[in-house]
């Protein structure tokens, strides 16, 4: 799956901010992305504290790229296009500098700016402090009213075809409504195509085609009728249940006339608490490895890191997301 990505990448080179510039875990990952030539780093960071902790961690960071907000010669044009953007907040200059120099605010200002493709952060902060600046500078794609997520699930298989799932919204929209979900189902199908899925969409309930009854149900099927009149060209069935989404015998039993049960490999939760639990039966007891949660819906790409994250996990994610520009 990621040579794929890297391929795409190698045509058209990406330049990728990583807010916590000091931070050990990223250094790693940012030395081995400077040893390809598909993905550019940008360290936000005190340049001298930066190259120290690479120093004392044994990381080759040559040739990167670091700014430090404290010194960033672009600082009056960033304050500008800032207040600009927070006008109906009455953002001051001030404000506007003081929070510009917190790195998740400067970096995400560094993608608005067009200085870089994508951004990576979280790893020592919260998922709502790498959403909130994306949300208030970047904004949501045209005719998007909300940022969601997905989570990309690859199983290696011995014959060398790994397995890859979507499932979303597993990690930002606690309660979506049926709207909601049809643009999360969309969102989620488009990115299930950068990883080579050939999306089939699952909306997963505790009923299969009117099996059960209850608000959470009625929720499900609307919002799968309301996703097939949107996207006509997308296979989509549901509500379903898990079995009859993913075995070919079950869905016999239950939806006979389905094309996409039974064969599902996209797939839409009701609701957080569902979705992630899900992915996560999937990680641990399906050994399946989880990529995520990418963010979706907003107009560059910005992911958030977890606060355990290891290198290797910073690595992948940084290719995750620069493939989404």
């Amino acid at each position: 799956m990621f040579g794929q990505l890297i391929s795409i990448l190698k045509k058209n080179p990406k330049k990728i901010v990583f807010t916590e510039g000091s931070d050990p875990r990223i250094l790693e990952a940012a030395s081995r992305l400077l040893a390809s030539s598909f993905l550019h780093p940008i360290l936000v960071g005190n340049e001298e504290e930066i190259y120290e902790a690479a120093e004392d961690s044994g990381f080759n960071i040559r040739g990167a790229e670091i700014i430090d907000p404290a010194k960033f010669d672009k600082m009056d044009e960033m304050v500008a296009l800032f207040c600009e953007l927070r006008k109906k907040k009455g953002v001051t200059e001030e404000q506007a500098r003081k929070t510009l120099a917190q790195a998740n605010y400067f970096g995400t200002m560094l993608v608005k700016m067009g200085m870089a493709d994508a951004l990576l952060g979280g790893a020592t902060y919260s998922t709502a402090d790498t959403v909130r600046p994306a949300l208030q500078l970047i904004k949501t794609k045209p005719g998007n009213s909300i940022v969601s997520s997905c989570f990309i699930l690859v199983r290696p298989s011995a014959t060398g075809d790994a397995e890859v799932l979507a499932m979303g919204d597993c990690a930002i929209n606690i309660h979506p409504n049926e709207d909601e979900l049809v643009e999360i189902a969309k969102e989620t199908a488009e990115c299930a195509k950068i990883f080579g899925v050939d999306p089939k969409v699952a909306f997963l309930s505790y009923s299969t085609l009117g099996s059960g009854k209850g608000e959470d149900v009625d929720k499900m099927r609307n919002a799968a009728a309301k996703t097939k009149l949107a996207v006509p060209d997308l296979p989509i069935e549901g509500e379903m249940q898990f079995d009859a989404a993913v075995s070919p015998r079950v869905a016999r039993v239950k939806c006979p006339d389905s094309d996409v049960a039974g064969h599902a490999n996209t797939f839409i939760f009701p609701d957080i608490n569902a979705g992630n639990i899900g992915y996560k039966i999937a990680q641990r007891l399906g050994s399946f490895e989880a990529y995520g949660p990418i963010l979706l819906g907003l107009n560059a790409p910005i992911n958030d890191l977890s606060r355990g994250c290891n290198a290797a996990e910073v690595y992948s994610m940084a290719i995750i997301t620069a493939a989404l520009a």
